[in-house]
């Protein structure tokens, strides 16, 4: 065994060498998951709510899982993680930045209804070579205990065959976030989780045995190859771009297209059940709340609750997220 909740104590405080993040890394993540102007390139930065080319807070939170994987886990396999309490992105980080991850053990337990784990409840915190905090997040994480039985590998039924499914074309207004309905949910299609896609995503990012290695991943108690939260995160990220791509070309056939600014954080992301390899999940996203920005005046603070659902319709991932919303024309 590698590493296991014995491993970790109350208040120890884990830290590790710094990485050092490049343009092409940051452009490269948002392109794929996060294609905001802020986050794609330095001149069209300069007309958004930012002002400048800064990373992506979904691939700040991957670089955090990156160093919590090298630095706790000591390059190790955890049994995954439930969810994130809490996270805020504090501070932009740019091209250049060198980050470094704080990570505190806040309380272990063993858990009450599966003897062979126990869950630890984490916080980790970046700062950058400025000591400034980039960002802060408070989850938890299970892990196996040492000397004991482990439980048997679920058995897991192979995702059925799926022809390719075509990008929608359905769009709506998109409307400045002063106007718009609270309540209202919007479909962001489906995706499917490929195996080569699972395992590229996890070497870069979040590199368990689970994620990378299809043989490796049939010994452990997930059974099979699966997704990393953030990639079941960042695709999330990626489904509500290309849906609001069409909603913002329609827009612009009328009238004016509210921009959006980046998100202060998010809570309750809950990993409801693991996203295997070949399975299908379907996104949607819910205003469910908005005001207006007292230190941005035209601007406000949306808050919209997350899902997504897997082919046979059982949830598996969720949580209630922030972003800024030009309040009025």
């Amino acid at each position: 065994m590698g590493i296991a909740l014995e491993d970790f104590e109350k208040g120890q405080v884990i830290t590790g060498d710094p990485i050092t993040v490049t343009r092409d890394e940051l452009i490269g993540f948002a392109r794929e998951f996060d294609p905001q102007p802020f986050h794609l390139d330095e001149e069209a930065a300069k007309e958004t709510f930012v002002g400048t080319l800064i990373g992506s807070g979904w691939q700040t939170a991957c670089f955090g899982m990156r160093l919590l994987h090298r630095d706790a886990f000591r390059g190790c396999t955890s049994m995954g993680s439930p969810g994130i309490d809490e996270l805020r992105w504090l501070r932009p980080v740019l091209p250049g930045d060198t980050l470094r991850a704080r990570i505190v053990v806040e309380d272990t337990r063993v858990s009450a209804s599966k003897p062979d784990r126990g869950l630890v409840r984490f916080t980790l915190a970046l700062n950058n070579h400025g000591d400034h905090r980039v960002m802060r997040q408070g989850f938890t994480v299970m892990f196996a205990r040492r000397d004991t039985a482990p439980s048997a590998p679920r058995s897991v039924a192979p995702a059925p065959a799926s022809e390719p499914f075509p990008e929608g074309d359905d769009a709506v207004l998109l409307p400045f976030l002063g106007e718009a309905e609270i309540g209202a949910v919007r479909d962001l299609g489906r995706h499917r989780f490929e195996p080569d896609a699972i395992m590229a995503f996890a070497k870069a990012y979040d590199p368990q045995d689970f994620h990378t290695d299809p043989e490796a991943a049939e010994k452990t108690h997930f059974g099979g190859l699966c997704a990393s939260g953030w990639h079941t995160a960042a695709i999330w990220m990626k489904r509500l771009h290309a849906t609001w791509a069409r909603d913002i070309a329609l827009t612009a056939r009328s009238g004016p297209v509210p921009q959006l600014g980046p998100s202060p954080g998010f809570k309750d992301m809950r990993w409801l059940r693991p996203v295997y390899a070949g399975d299908t999940l379907r996104y949607a996203t819910k205003l469910v709340g908005a005001r207006a920005s007292f230190s941005r005046p035209g601007w406000g603070i949306a808050s919209h609750h997350n899902t997504a659902v897997n082919q046979r319709g059982e949830p598996v991932f969720e949580f209630t997220g922030s972003v800024f919303w030009q309040w009025s024309a």
